[in-house]
Parts: C-alpha cells; structure tokens; sequence
C-alpha cells in the first residue's frame, strides 16, 4: 500500500472513533524517518488505547501490522508503520510536546 493510501486509512480509523484534532503531516521531503506524520489527540486514556486499537485493527485487516508500537500508559502511544507514523497524545501531552511545530513546512492531508 502507498503511505499516502496507508495516511488516509488511518486517518479514517481515528475518525471513526472520534479523535480529537487529527491532523496528517506530509514530511517525506523533510526528515528521512516518515512519509506522513499523524497526529491526533484522545480524550482520557481509556480513549487513546480505543484509537490506537482502531488504528492497529483496521488496519490489520489490510494486512498491514505495525513494525513498533510504544507508549501504552504514559498519554501518548506511537504507532510505526515505516512510511507512517501514528502519535495520539492526551490534550496535556500533544500541548507540551506540540510535534506539529517541528515541521511547518509540511503539507497537511488533513
């Protein structure tokens, strides 16, 4: 799959389960790590483990699982796709962390 097909189907799952803010970031030509950067915020923690279970369902049933996942119970969980990296923060961690202010070149898919 494409890592923008791959972007827009992740997007998906976070909105189909509410997440709050979703913003994807294309930032292939500006780090070598991602071709997209999702970032979206859940509402408790309770929340952020439904969206990142969304996101590692449905896309599962592309047959796509994650090469890492990361940070279950500290208010943000990394979701590592290789050419897509999925960030869902709690409201206090996605202010102080703020990623999308490390790229503002980026374009944004949503």
């Amino acid at each position: 799959m494409e890592p923008k097909e791959l972007a827009k189907a992740v997007i998906k799952a976070l909105d189909d389960k509410k997440g709050v803010d979703i913003r994807a970031l294309a930032v292939g030509g500006l780090t070598i790590v991602a071709d997209y950067f999702i970032v979206a915020g859940g509402t408790s923690d309770t929340h952020i483990n439904a969206l990142s279970e969304a996101v590692q369902d449905e896309l599962a049933k592309l047959g796509i699982e994650p090469r890492h996942t990361e940070g279950r119970a500290s208010g943000w969980v990394v979701l590592d796709y290789a050419s897509v990296l999925v960030h869902i923060f709690g409201a206090t961690e996605r202010e102080y962390y703020n990623l999308e202010r490390l790229f503002p070149d980026a374009a944004v898919l949503v």
